[in-house]
């Protein structure tokens, strides 16, 4: 049996931690009574993956039987999740070719021929042929791709349909041949609990038109525990059943195939960061050493390749097939055996260490943009009831944010630093002033359609996922930022942890808890 998390106080035994910082990672001490926040183990996984999936596809949750869906003569649609999950990218095979093979299979068996498939990109860059074939391998690549295996387009105006509107206005506009579809399957990787459920199709194979209602400034500042979808709790989740029970109401019939992982991030000779310091080996000890000075004295660029070339041996812990809702609940729980950890009330201080990969870097440049998504949107909310810091407290990062971009995946995200940053960091005013124009740009369309950029709006996405922590935090501190650059974003870059905590003490008091939030591997703090 896996041991589960734990929040362990920092005494005259704890060794350094260790704290990523981009692409390099670091041992730091913390001061005495620190608390650091531990993920649970690594659950065991699965053995056999093809005989658990035709158990799933065989035995499905709220659902009759896949193969008694699939008929002769009819239009079957396959949805699968895109290259932002999960993280870093699976050793192969990755668990969606293996999915794919069997249900691809099971529907030539039942007579199916009328079949497509589409990578459930929606505003994110598209996949390069070699990406796609990384996920769904080289037979069902071979068989599919290009005509019938392709990007999912959100400004194809031939290639969507609108469906309507739910009660609160929210519009629904979703791939056309998905909504025309006899039966769509959506086949998914769960990383964490935002993920899956209603939020696959309403987001995945939706548009511009459509994203917009729920990935705006409002909704994320009335989602206060992006990793509780329960009704009522998330308001981006609650906008995505909304669309999701409108999309059932008009005929669409979905399958939903979600899948879970374990903790199991990397590979060696890092497999040293899978563990607690303290169990490090003589020889893991000495792993980390040559990794941590190689990792410094390497050139920039080839440091850069092997960090993305990094595949992760995370085992499956988890196959769930059927009913959307019925499916989530399964998923949802197999995920907080894996990252949820109770952590007993909040700190003033949250300190974390941002790894070099975020879901939309994958083969790409961690940018500053991205920095901010990844720390005060995506790492800020990794909680259920209440964030792991006070209201107004201070949260401590630790990354280089560096002004770099990568000129073919964001190109809009170049000019919404250089243009909107340098006006305001209000994601209100941010929104109201710029998102449109940025959102219908002609030559972002074409870049978003033709080449393999995000979506003009994503940026602006971006930003707003750190609206709560904005709106929430009294100070924003990045130990060895790029000075310039922490400033545009409206941070303060210190050059030690010392010092952060030293800045720190001027908006918490100069006796702060302290609470570390030790990821990757990933967890969920359940903060009471």
């Amino acid at each position: 049996m896996a041991r589960p998390g734990f929040v362990l106080e920092v005494d005259e035994r704890t060794p350094p931690l260790l704290v990523h910082q981009g692409e390099g990672f670091r041992l730091q001490k913390f001061p005495l009574g620190s608390r650091v926040i531990y993920p649970p183990d690594s659950l065991p996984k699965l053995r056999g993956l093809r005989n658990h999936i035709r158990h799933a596809l065989d035995h499905p949750h709220g659902s009759e039987p896949l193969r008694e869906l699939l008929t002769p003569g009819m239009k079957l649609t396959i949805a699968i999740d895109d290259i932002s999950i999960p993280l870093p990218p699976m050793q192969s095979p990755d668990i969606r070719q293996l999915v794919l093979e069997e249900v691809i299979e099971l529907a030539a068996r039942r007579g199916v021929e009328d079949v497509k498939l589409y990578m459930a990109n929606s505003l994110h860059r598209r996949m390069t042929a070699d990406e796609i074939k990384h996920a769904v391998g080289e037979r069902v690549f071979r068989s599919f791709y290009p005509k019938d295996l392709k990007n999912h387009d959100a400004e194809d105006p031939e290639n969507l349909a609108y469906v309507g509107k739910t009660d609160q206005g929210e519009e629904v506009e979703i791939n056309k041949r998905a909504m025309e579809s006899d039966l769509l399957i959506y086949v998914n990787i769960n990383l964490v609990a935002m993920d899956g459920g209603h939020k696959s199709v309403p987001v995945g194979l939706a548009s511009y038109r459509s994203v917009k209602h729920h990935h705006n400034v409002h909704t994320m500042l009335h989602s206060k525990s992006y990793m509780d979808p329960r009704p009522g709790r998330s308001a981006i989740h609650d906008s995505c059943r909304r669309m999701g029970d409108v999309l059932k109401a008009n005929g669409l019939k979905v399958f939903t195939i979600e899948t879970t992982m374990n903790n199991n991030t990397f590979p060696d000779p890092f497999g040293f960061m899978n563990k607690r310091e303290w169990e490090w080996s003589l020889v893991e000890q000495g792993t980390y050493l040559a990794a941590k000075k190689a990792n410094e004295m390497g050139p920039s660029a080839m440091k850069h390749q092997i960090w993305t070339r990094i595949k992760s041996p995370a085992g499956v812990t988890g196959i769930f097939a059927g009913d959307t809702d019925a499916v989530h609940e399964q998923t949802l729980a197999t995920l907080h055996r894996q990252q949820l950890v109770e952590v007993d009330g909040q700190s003033d201080i949250m300190v974390v260490g941002l790894p070099y990969i975020c879901p939309y870097n994958v083969n790409s440049i961690m940018n500053p943009i991205l920095v901010h998504c990844l720390g005060l949107g995506y790492l800020f909310n990794l909680y259920r009831n209440k964030p792991v810091v006070r209201p107004g407290g201070a949260m401590i990062m630790f990354h280089p944010v560096p002004n770099e971009f990568h000129q073919v995946h964001h190109p809009s995200y170049v000019d919404f630093f250089e243009e909107v940053l340098t006006e305001t960091t209000d994601p209100s005013t941010i929104e109201s002033k710029y998102e449109e124009r940025y959102a219908t740009d002609p030559w972002y369309i074409h870049l978003y359609r033709k080449s393999y950029a995000y979506h003009g709006v994503h940026p602006f996405y971006m930003w707003y996922w750190g609206a709560h922590a904005l709106d929430y935090l009294g100070d924003v501190i990045v130990v060895g930022g790029d000075p310039k650059t922490c400033e545009r974003l409206g941070y303060r870059a210190a050059s030690s942890f010392r010092d952060a905590l030293e800045m720190a003490g001027e908006t918490v008091g100069r006796s702060p808890s302290i609470s570390y939030f030790h990821v990757p591997p990933l967890a969920i703090a359940d903060v009471r």
